[in-house]
């Protein structure tokens, strides 16, 4: 599992396997991302800092994800 934040853009991924996606739009600036299989590969969420209460919390979110993939 890969947990990123792009701050250019506001967006976190959480991808849970790296391969071909389809994506679908779940709601406003939210997007799941399905393999061939339809199997969800990972989720998009964009406006994220403001979603999740600020750059603080994305802070964390990322240094709890790079705790579990290690």
């Amino acid at each position: 599992m890969k947990i990123s934040y792009d701050p250019e853009v506001d967006a976190l991924s959480i991808i849970f396997r790296e391969t071909t996606v389809t994506t679908k739009e779940l709601g406003e600036g939210i997007a799941a991302d399905y393999d061939a299989e339809g199997l969800l590969a990972g989720i998009e969420v964009l406006n994220a800092s403001v979603r999740f209460g600020g750059r603080e919390t994305l802070s964390q979110i990322i240094l709890e994800g790079v705790g579990l993939a290690a």
